[in-house]
C-alpha cells in the first residue's frame, strides 16, 4: 500500500467528532484537501485534517500554507505512509510539529480479545445514542481508566483512552478496551478506528489493533497571538 485511503480517514473524522460531541467537519481547500473541524479547546480552536497528503502532496502544501495565516490557532493532522515527506512539507509552510509519532490503527471488533477488570475495580458502562463511555472506579470512588467510543455505521471510533497514572500496570487499559469493543459490536460494529499516541499503541497493538499509517500533526505560528 502506497497511501492511505481518504474514505478511511474521512470515516474515523466521521466518529471522532460525534464521539466529541463536535459539528460535522466541513470541506476546506480545493477538490477536497482537507476537512475542517472546529475543537474550541484552549490553544487549538480549529483542526484541519488532511485527505490526500501521500496521493496528491500539493494538497498538503496548500493546506499547510492556508494553516500558517490562519486567525485562530489550528492544527493540521495528516495520516501518511511517507512521514518524511510530510515532516518537510509541513516545515517549509513554517508549521510547527506538535506529534511525530502517533499511528492510525484498525482492527475488526468481532475478534477482538475480551479482559475484565482486576478486583477491586468496578465498571462502569454507560450508552447515550451512538456513543458509549466507559469507567473504571477505585474503591474509593475515584476514576482510574475510561475510555469512549462512537459507532456510525459498521465502524467504532474508539477515542480519550486514559488510565489515571496512579492505576497503571494494572490491566486497565485491556478492560477498557474489552467492554468499549463489546459494547460497539451490540450496536453492530465490526470495523474499529482510531488514532493512537506513543504511549497507546503497545497496548492496542497487544489487543490486535494493526497500523495503518502514520500520524503526524502540526500547528500555526498564532497561538500566542490570535489576532
Amino acid at each position: 500500500m502506497t497511501k492511505i485511503e481518504s474514505g478511511l480517514i474521512r470515516r474515523w473524522l466521521n466518529g471522532w467528532t460525534v464521539a466529541r460531541l463536535l459539528p460535522e467537519a466541513e470541506p476546506i481547500g480545493f477538490n477536497g484537501d482537507g476537512l475542517r473541524s472546529r475543537c474550541d479547546q484552549p490553544g487549538r480552536q480549529v483542526e484541519v485534517f488532511a485527505l490526500s497528503a501521500d496521493e496528491e502532496p500539493e494538497s498538503l502544501a496548500r493546506l499547510a500554507a492556508a494553516v500558517a495565516v490562519a486567525r485562530q490557532t489550528t492544527w493540521l493532522t495528516v495520516p501518511t505512509l511517507h512521514p518524511g515527506t510530510v515532516e518537510a512539507t509541513l516545515g517549509v509552510a513554517g508549521l510547527e510539529l506538535v506529534h511525530r509519532s502517533e499511528w492510525f490503527m484498525t482492527t475488526d471488533l468481532t475478534e477482538h480479545p475480551q479482559y475484565a477488570p482486576a478486583a477491586p475495580y468496578e465498571r462502569e458502562v454507560h450508552t447515550d445514542g451512538p456513543v458509549t463511555v466507559v469507567s473504571l472506579r477505585s474503591p474509593s470512588g475515584e476514576v482510574a481508566a475510561r475510555g469512549s467510543i462512537a459507532v456510525v455505521g459498521t465502524d467504532a471510533i474508539a477515542d480519550r483512552i486514559e488510565t489515571d497514572r496512579a492505576h497503571r500496570r494494572r490491566g486497565l487499559g485491556r478492560a477498557v478496551m474489552s467492554s468499549l469493543a463489546q459494547a460497539a459490536v451490540s450496536q453492530g460494529a465490526h470495523s474499529g478506528l482510531l488514532i493512537a499516541s506513543e504511549e497507546g499503541q503497545h497496548l492496542y497493538a497487544s489487543l490486535g489493533w494493526h497500523h495503518t499509517a502514520d500520524v503526524l500533526i502540526a500547528r500555526g505560528p498564532v497561538a500566542s497571538s490570535n489576532r
